[in-house]
């Protein structure tokens, strides 16, 4: 796999400058009696390889030497200093360089944002060499059953190496009836395709799941899941927020007025439940131009695993991508979120 650094983001000689355990499309067709099936190709990320309800499930994003997805390992996180571990990363330090807190920016509200050392000395004359740019988001549910980490690198033309991990520390007890309503922040990251750089993204998450339906003769379904994603905000680096910026040059390229982030929606089929508490599926985003006429604006996917009696928090990640900004050929938003079910007073 080739992947081109951006410009001049590494220098890579600079003369004179001075924890916890590691993370660890649907077709009808009729069976020979002639009753309507479901056939679903529900894929859930690597990980556990036999999960269950009463059991830890570790999630990552799968490997992808093309695109650079998947790379990061041996994620962990260390609360007596708070700093934040990632491996296989080139040139962000060593294996056990910390990321350390973020200066600009520490935290997106409830989740925490590290970032990797910017020199590293050659190991054999101590001359500091510019390392790339890596930022981390890392989230734990108020109990501690769930949490999640995103790893991106803002310094290549191309998407880059990174990824994302999630986790259940407990087990679920799933509801088999009734439907389920979870809210909760989201912080994420935003890298490009056809040029360098990292954004910070805040949200509103909301899920939505119906134990009901769909019914168990149709394949391994345990309910049926809707969700959106809204009040989307973005920041830059230093963290400004540039989401007007991302408005006006959506606008001007597509003769729109939109006034704010369009709003992730939840594709509804079946296959998006298993017993286990996972949840997998397609998400979309749309807006209208002045004329009225539609426009896709993003497609995507979203991953999550349910925790807790009753199934009362869920953690996951969500990856969207658009190629209408024109700032670059693409744009890549990777969402984490810790949200929850909560009980009537």
């Amino acid at each position: 796999m080739k992947i081109n650094a951006a410009g001049l983001l590494l220098c890579t000689f600079l003369v004179g400058c001075g924890g916890t355990a590691p993370f660890g499309e649907d077709a009808i067709g009729a069976d020979p009696d002639g009753e309507e099936v479901i056939e679903s190709d529900r894929v859930v990320p690597p990980g556990t390889e036999s999960p269950q309800p009463d059991t830890t499930i570790f999630r990552k994003e799968p490997l992808d030497g093309d695109s650079g997805n998947g790379f990061a390992q041996g994620v962990r996180y260390n609360s007596e200093d708070d700093t934040f571990f990632v491996d296989n990363l080139p040139f962000d330090g060593s294996g056990d360089t910390p990321y350390v807190r973020g200066e600009a920016v520490g935290s997106l509200g409830e989740y925490a944002v590290y970032e990797a050392v910017n020199q590293y000395p050659d190991t054999l004359n101590g001359a500091p060499i510019n390392q790339f740019t890596h930022r981390a988001i890392y989230g734990v549910s108020r109990t501690g059953q769930t949490e999640f980490a995103i790893v991106r690198t803002g310094a290549y033309v191309q998407y880059g190496f990174g990824g994302f991990v999630y986790e259940r520390n407990g087990t679920v007890s799933l509801p088999t009836t009734g439907q389920g309503l979870y809210n909760g922040k989201g912080a994420g990251l935003r890298d490009f395709n056809g040029r360098g750089g990292l954004e910070y993204t805040t949200s509103d998450v909301q899920f939505v799941i119906d134990f009901d339906d769909f019914n168990e003769g149709a394949g391994r379904d345990e309910g049926a899941v809707s969700g959106f994603v809204f009040n989307r905000r973005i920041f830059d680096i230093s963290g400004n927020e540039v989401t007007n910026d991302v408005l006006e040059r959506l606008n001007e390229a597509n003769n729109s007025s939109l006034t704010a982030i369009p709003t992730i929606n939840w594709v509804i089929t079946p296959g998006s439940l298993d017993q286990n508490g996972e949840l997998t599926g397609d998400v979309f985003s749309r807006f209208s131009t002045d004329a009225g006429d539609p426009v896709e604006y993003e497609t995507g996917k979203y991953y999550g695993i349910l925790s807790g009696d009753n199934a009362s928090e869920l953690v996951g990640v969500i990856v969207t991508e658009n190629d209408l900004d024109p700032i670059s050929e693409g744009v890549r938003e990777t969402t984490g979120f810790t949200i929850y079910r909560e009980a009537r007073e």
